[in-house]
């Protein structure tokens, strides 16, 4: 018998996707873009508050700003192919990216795509 594991074609996760290298060269694409617009974000408004400092406790919202938005980067872009759909699902809920950006993808994974924009916009109603 063999393990899982040993089988070549096997898959650990039967119900994710199989991303081709095309496929993933398209998503790590507008990953990015979405990543360095939101970090972009960031930046500008983290200068914002720097201007704006004046007493120490201005200093330590500047701080726990950057803190959370960390934290919530951090938790958002995980690019593993497990949890890619619903990243890019949220990327495209929240208009960090359009379907334009995710040209080339199969069918199928633009379905689930979708669906979990779609699911976070009711969600959100």
């Amino acid at each position: 018998m063999t393990s899982p594991s040993a089988t070549q074609d096997s898959y650990l996760y039967q119900n994710d996707p199989i991303w081709s290298r095309a496929e993933k060269a398209i998503a790590r694409k507008a990953f990015d873009a979405a990543l360095g617009q939101e970090l972009h974000e960031v930046i500008r408004e983290a200068k914002r508050m720097a201007n704006q400092i004046q007493k120490s406790s201005d200093l330590w919202d500047l701080e726990h700003y950057l803190t959370q938005r960390r934290k919530e980067i951090d938790r958002k872009y995980d690019f593993r192919g497990s949890r890619l759909i619903d990243v890019l699902g949220r990327l495209l809920y929240e208009n960090r990216l359009g379907e334009e950006d995710l040209r080339g993808l199969r069918e199928e994974k633009m379905k689930l795509i979708r669906a979990f924009a779609q699911f976070l916009r009711d969600d959100a109603a």
